[in-house]
């Protein structure tokens, strides 16, 4: 029938990633390598961030699965909710997409010979064990030794990519720590999930995980959520095999410690869903890790009463508990942090402004930038000379001509 074709055939898609030279604005890489457990060659899309280029700077890596699909929306996305216009909602992120070489035979856990009432013909089916193996020992490993990743890891995946993510949560948790499903095809081989769905008893595997469920509205005109789990149609098999997986996992969830929501979708269907799942997505799985706005208002008002050390030791609890999350330390922001520092300098808050240069100073201190900016602070409140010495410490590091113009002017006054 129709309805199933639209959940398992291959997105038929083509991209062009465009290179490092002329008028182009450069996204991303395709690198390809060699699967000795898959037998192919597979390419693999890469997108790393501007400031990749940082000494020791590192990111947590998304694990994209439908690649060529997503990639562009995906890289989108994590940079505008991690940089432009001062954002911080998530990390900054390397994004590996994988694109399709057999989406059927990949992104399905078991071999079956219909679906969904459609008999699959050729089509190959349950090669997702392989698949994920092909993640974990060759992917993986050729990713964290030609990129700047850090260990924390998060797996996104639409439709039968929706399926093979719940499917590897619940059989290989230690993969990934963050997992995004969007309205995945949990009817695969008569509701399996649901069926696999007493491992989540387990809260020594899953008491780290977070898992965000999208379910788009796949239902006939007219029908309601109430009505739909009493239907007993193929036509809604697949809205109600999600809704089944959802009841079982809110239930384990609340005793296994895992960080778990599900969230359905009335105005968008099975198509249009991706794009503000992976927004909302990324809005919850981070929502511990911004330090925004109204994190830092108090600090702006012009007759603030709160300190230096009330400020710094705020900053510092808050990335503590980011540690935490990740599994390793983080420290803020350079970026954010320099931005904060000019910000209080303009405002005359001369020990919170010096407090921030200070700190991107000890945490980074093979970075240029923030000697330059100290120098720029010392030559604000009139010290030059120590000024001057910034200026020589970020040309030691790097020659950047900005630096070296305000260096050569202060030391012929």
């Amino acid at each position: 029938m129709a309805f199933a074709a639209l959940f398992l055939y291959p997105f038929l898609v083509s991209a062009q990633v465009a290179g490092p030279k002329g008028d182009l604005i450069v996204i991303g890489k395709i690198d390809t390598i060699h699967s000795t457990i898959l037998k192919e060659d597979r390419a693999v899309w890469i997108s790393v961030p501007e400031s990749g280029g940082f000494p020791g700077k590192t990111y947590p890596v998304v694990y994209l699965l439908d690649g060529d699909a997503h990639f562009y929306s995906v890289m989108g996305l994590i940079q505008q909710l991690s940089t432009v216009n001062g954002n911080t909602v998530c990390p900054e992120m390397i994004i590996v997409g994988i694109p399709n070489t057999d989406r059927t035979r990949d992104l399905t856990p078991t071999h079956v010979n219909e679906a969904m009432g459609d008999t699959l013909g050729n089509e190959t089916t349950g090669g997702m064990v392989e698949f994920t193996s092909f993640i974990e020992k060759e992917l993986m490993p050729y990713v964290e030794s030609h990129y700047p990743v850090s260990p924390y890891k998060m797996y996104i995946g639409h439709s039968l990519g929706g399926l093979a993510v719940i499917h590897t949560l619940l059989t290989r948790p230690d993969l990934f720590n963050a997992w995004l499903a969007i309205d995945p095809s949990l009817w695969w081989d008569d509701r399996l999930i649901s069926k696999m769905s007493e491992v989540l008893d387990d809260r020594k595997k899953f008491a780290h995980e977070s898992l965000y469920l999208a379910i788009a509205n796949t239902m006939p005109p007219g029908m309601t959520l109430d009505h739909v789990v009493k239907d007993t149609t193929l036509d809604t098999e697949h809205i109600r095999s999600i809704l089944d997986f959802r009841d079982i996992a809110g239930k384990k969830m609340k005793s296994n410690g895992m960080d778990f929501k599900a969230r359905y979708y009335a105005d968008e269907d099975h198509g249009s869903l991706p794009l503000i799942a992976e927004m909302d997505g990324f809005k919850y799985l981070y929502s511990w890790y911004s330090f925004g706005f109204k994190d830092l208002q108090k600090y702006m008002e012009e007759d603030a009463k709160y300190t230096t050390k009330e400020f710094v030791d705020e900053l510092n609890a808050h990335y503590d508990q980011v540690s935490d999350h990740f599994g390793y330390e983080v420290s803020p922001d350079e970026r954010m942090i320099n931005s904060l520092g000019y910000q209080f300098l303009s405002m005359q808050k001369n020990e919170l402004s010096f407090a921030c240069f200070d700190m991107n100073v000890k945490n980074f201190p093979h970075s240029s930038n923030v000697y330059d900016s100290m120098g720029d602070y010392y030559v604000s409140i009139g010290e030059v000379e120590k000024g001057v010495d910034f200026y020589a410490k970020a040309l030691a590091v790097e020659e950047v001509p900005m630096t070296r113009e305000k260096y050569e002017a202060l030391k012929k006054k």
